[in-house]
């Protein structure tokens, strides 16, 4: 059975984007659709790709550069707990990082689908043209 990957998704950087799909649940469970939002792609987060993207970087660099602009979204508690759901606990600053960095490969892949940017298959850790 193949994993449940998000829009535009690939699975080319994440593997497994079940703690994300976690935290969508346990944020709507609490009554919060506005972090459920806040965890959605929009045009900005794509219009931030395009910003932020550089020819040649890394796309790990490129992922945590992103994650600094996304993780601002994330609910720590939210975090904490679709984590734990998953199996995987640790505190809620490192739960929140987790989840923006798992929204911002997302981006990335989706940017990749998108032609925004250009994964260059074969290269682990490397973006192309930005």
């Amino acid at each position: 059975m193949e994993e449940k990957k998000p829009p535009f998704a690939s699975g080319e950087l994440v593997g497994d984007y079940s703690p994300l799909f976690e935290y969508w649940r346990v944020a709507r469970e609490r009554g919060r659709e506005d972090l459920v939002e806040a965890a959605m792609l929009s045009e900005a987060d794509y219009e931030l790709l395009r910003n932020t993207a550089k020819s040649g970087e890394a796309v790990l660099d490129l992922v945590d550069r992103l994650a600094e602009k996304i993780v601002d979204r994330v609910d720590p508690e939210i975090a904490t707990e679709a984590l734990a759901r998953s199996g995987v606990r640790v505190p809620p600053e490192e739960a929140r990082w987790y989840i923006a960095r798992l929204i911002a490969s997302w981006l990335v892949e989706a940017g990749d689908y998108w032609g925004l940017i250009r994964l260059r298959k074969g290269s682990p850790g490397e973006s192309g043209e930005g």
